[in-house]
């Protein structure tokens, strides 16, 4: 029962840095009100918050292994309670972005020493479902951020980051196994800088860039050529979200009998084709069909590149999944950059460019066995 208890508390600890980085989302014009800025200015506060995230994780890791990943969780969680904690009592703006760039620090050192305790804990015939397991809770904290942020906006926005900083208190309790390994134990950054890591940081940086970070595009979509209310276009992108929470476990299990590689290629062809087709749809309905059907394909396409990351270099494991989710994030970053400009000539373009350029990861997983050899 406590061991159950241990690998619960690292499904939750997943599903805390998607909860604390979109909960902004909803309650941006409340925020600018108490914070005298404009809900442009506030909004700024998603970008304070995934660069450190996304930079400091090239490192995080291998740190984090070093350190050890029980103390460094622990001490990020405490720390990441604290700067929400310092966002709900923020006085101006400066304050607030300042907190919400720490919160992102410290979700660098969280999100992928978890999924590295999780391997350590689990036996490796269970490893592919835990993995997807984890994802479908990081996938439950993307859908309920905009939820928690709606309803505290309605009493008190401060109320959204308290409810976080609690949660990251009592994670703080839970924290995965792993002892520091100092001296000749300490893991390499050698073993970082391999083709197969090359491979999955290309593969991880193309699915986010060209799909799980397009719901931008989706809302504009939505409101430009469907004429989509904002409120309505909301729950139309929700499918996304929820296609990845509800089939998380199952996608570990179809993973772990035909294999992460098999079934990476496999989510790329199918999310590739249903983005593209997002461009196309000339209703409502059809929209959230594609747009949910992505969702479940991104789903596969995460649980099987981490499954990827995780045996490609097991003296790092927390190195190596914070390595690859920088790239992640990194195609987060720049998606608005390289499709917007297109969408603006042509939506259908656009749509048609992210599905195309989505199946250059194809190859990329498919050499992920060859590399280094």
């Amino acid at each position: 029962m406590r061991r159950r208890f241990k690998i619960a508390a690292l499904y939750a600890g997943g599903l805390l840095g998607p909860l604390g980085g979109g909960v902004v989302a909803p309650m941006l014009p409340q925020i600018g009100g108490s914070v005298h800025a404009s809900s442009s200015a506030v909004a700024t506060s998603l970008t304070a918050y995934f660069v450190p995230f996304a930079v400091l994780q090239l490192a995080s890791g291998t740190l984090g292994e070093r350190w050890g990943v029980r103390r460094t969780v622990q001490v990020a969680y405490l720390v990441y309670a604290l700067a929400s904690a310092g966002c709900a009592l923020a006085p101006t703006l400066p304050a607030f972005l300042a907190g919400r760039a720490l919160m992102g620090g410290a979700n660098a050192f969280t999100s992928p020493l978890l999924l590295a305790g999780l391997g350590a804990a689990v036996p490796p015939g269970r490893l592919s479902r835990s993995v997807g397991i984890y994802s479908s809770f990081q996938a439950a904290g993307q859908s309920f951020a905009p939820l928690l942020g709606g309803v505290a906006a309605v009493w008190s926005w401060r109320l959204g980051f308290v409810v976080v900083a609690a949660t990251a208190v009592l994670l703080a309790f839970a924290p995965p196994p792993g002892d520091a390994r100092p001296g000749a134990e300490a893991p390499e950054w050698r073993p970082l800088l391999s083709g197969r890591m090359g491979l999955l940081s290309a593969g991880a940086f193309l699915s986010y860039i060209c799909a799980s970070a397009l719901p931008f595009l989706v809302a504009l979509y939505a409101g430009d050529a469907l004429s989509l209310r904002p409120d309505l276009t909301g729950l139309a992108l929700v499918g996304f979200g929820v296609a990845g929470l509800l089939l998380g476990s199952v996608w570990g299990s179809v993973t772990d009998r035909f294999g992460p590689r098999v079934c990476g290629v496999l989510a790329t062809v199918a999310t590739a084709a249903f983005v593209a087709a997002i461009g196309r749809t000339g209703s409502v309905p059809a929209l959230i069909v594609c747009w949910t059907a992505a969702g479940a394909g991104a789903s596969m396409l995460t649980v099987a590149l981490q499954n990827l990351t995780m045996r490609a270099v097991p003296g790092n494991r927390g190195g190596a999944l914070s390595a690859v989710s920088a790239f992640r994030f990194a195609g987060a970053a720049l998606a608005p950059v390289a499709w917007l400009p297109l969408y603006h000539a042509a939506p259908s373009r656009a749509f048609g460019a992210a599905g195309a350029s989505l199946l250059l990861a194809v190859p990329a997983l498919r050499a992920t066995g060859r590399a280094d050899h």
